[in-house]
């Protein structure tokens, strides 16, 4: 059984982590995996680009460009640029030999100018077995990778909140309904990293009558482990004597992870709590400018952003506690490396986030939008600092994220794609 992951990218964003973690599992649970970017930074055993040289870069810069251009008509502002995927550009793939080779074609995060709606179609008609894990909402919205408080993608899509001039004909409409085409008479697995991901899908008008299954992310808990904390401190520059609170994010001023209620906890957690605030500090990793960093009421240091894993590990290791302010999320993947190095997660109950903490034992949960219940929690997880807490912490993470268990269920979602028909039924007009 030959496998092809098909990800945009190898890194760079949470898909791309995910995806080649679980390409990475299943090559050590013996699968013939492979895996075909658009972008490759990195030289995976198994790895494919789907092009290379400058003029092949050029393309894919311009497609990516195209399919901005022509969605400009469609953009409510620019904060929400790519909150929407139109899908409206890519490449074809369906020649590449690694995809004609597949006996299995796995698909992950496929946006912005790599695979167009037209490329799905192609790939579907080979009539293999698709299996698609989901990273956010955007397979079965209009375009939206998180709907926020929508609820159309249940019926219909159509008057969307991200576009301009929402209608019952407005662009997710019709992208709902060329999915809706798309998707018929394809033999197609749907893989959600958490339960939440995994009941939206199963409620959305597009997926409900498709097999839907959650499976976690898989992590390498023999990489992300405790290690000592004052020496990875020493190690990163950081102080010894503090309490350190890390957050990050690719964006950290995206709204939807947060940032105003990280600002506003930090703030009641200086004013309500004086015993214990002159000993805290921040690090932050991800993109934040010098003018907004200033504006937290501790003591913060910038890690920018970290590429290299094992200083992530030690920064994992080096905090007290990592937080997660966001308002929407699937199952972040700092989330898991945070716990299976022994340091407990402060986060909103919202998303996947409640399946990744047990409240009060890894970790706190705290009311959705208030950030007197964040600062709360940001006071009570500092009182889990001891080892044997650190070793709660880690176990809960290695007994649901471990490689071999994760490899072991998605081999059995393969199993049962190939024994069912496969193939895109080609409509009658064709």
């Amino acid at each position: 059984m030959k496998v092809v992951h098909i990800n945009r990218g190898d890194a760079g964003g949470g898909a791309s982590v995910a995806a080649l973690r679980i390409h990475r599992s299943l090559l050590r649970a013996g699968v013939d995996s492979h895996i075909l970017v658009q972008e490759q930074k990195r030289n995976e055993k198994n790895e494919h680009a789907a092009g290379s040289g400058f003029w092949y870069e050029m393309r894919c810069f311009w497609r990516f460009a195209l399919e901005r251009l022509l969605f400009l008509p469609n953009e409510k502002e620019k904060a929400l640029r790519f909150a929407f995927s139109p899908a409206n550009t890519g490449q074809s793939l369906v020649n590449n030999p690694v995809v004609q080779e597949a006996d299995i074609i796995h698909l992950h995060w496929i946006n912005q100018g790599f695979l167009s709606l037209d490329g799905l179609d192609e790939l579907f008609k080979l009539g293999k077995p698709i299996v698609w894990t989901l990273h956010d909402m955007w397979p079965f919205t209009g375009g939206c990778h998180y709907a926020g408080n929508c609820l159309e993608f249940n019926e219909r899509c159509g008057f969307c909140p991200l576009l301009k001039k929402p209608s019952a004909t407005d662009a997710s409409a019709k992208i709902y309904l060329r999915k809706k085409d798309l998707f018929k008479g394809v033999n197609i697995s749907i893989v959600t990293c958490s339960k939440w991901l995994g009941s939206l899908a199963s409620s959305s008008s597009l997926m409900r009558n498709m097999p839907v299954m959650s499976i976690p992310n898989p992590i390498d808990t023999n990489y992300y482990t405790i290690l000592d904390r004052v020496q990875c401190r020493k190690d990163l520059g950081l102080p010894l004597n503090k309490s350190l609170l890390l957050f990050g994010a690719a964006n950290i001023l995206d709204a939807r992870k947060g940032y105003r209620y990280l600002y506003e906890a930090l703030t009641i957690l200086n004013d309500s709590f004086p015993s214990i605030a002159h000993n805290i500090e921040l690090v932050v990793f991800g993109k934040l400018n010098d003018d907004t960093r200033d504006l937290f009421p501790f003591k913060t240091h910038t890690m920018q952003f970290v590429s290299d894993p094992m200083t992530l590990v030690k920064l994992y290791n080096a905090c007290n506690m990592f937080i997660l302010p966001s308002l929407q999320d699937n199952l972040p993947n700092t989330v898991v490396e945070c716990l299976s190095c022994g340091t407990p997660v402060v986060g909103f109950r919202i998303g996947g986030v409640p399946e990744m903490i047990e409240h009060n034992r890894t970790g706190f949960l705290a009311e959705v939008k208030n950030s007197l219940s964040l600062a709360n929690g940001i006071n009570s997880v500092l009182f889990m600092n001891n080892p044997e807490q650190r070793q709660i912490v880690r176990d809960f993470a290695v007994k649901r994220y471990n490689e071999k268990l994760i490899a072991h269920r998605y081999i059995e979602v393969y199993e049962t794609a190939m024994k069912r028909r496969g193939g895109r039924r080609v409509r009658e007009e064709e």
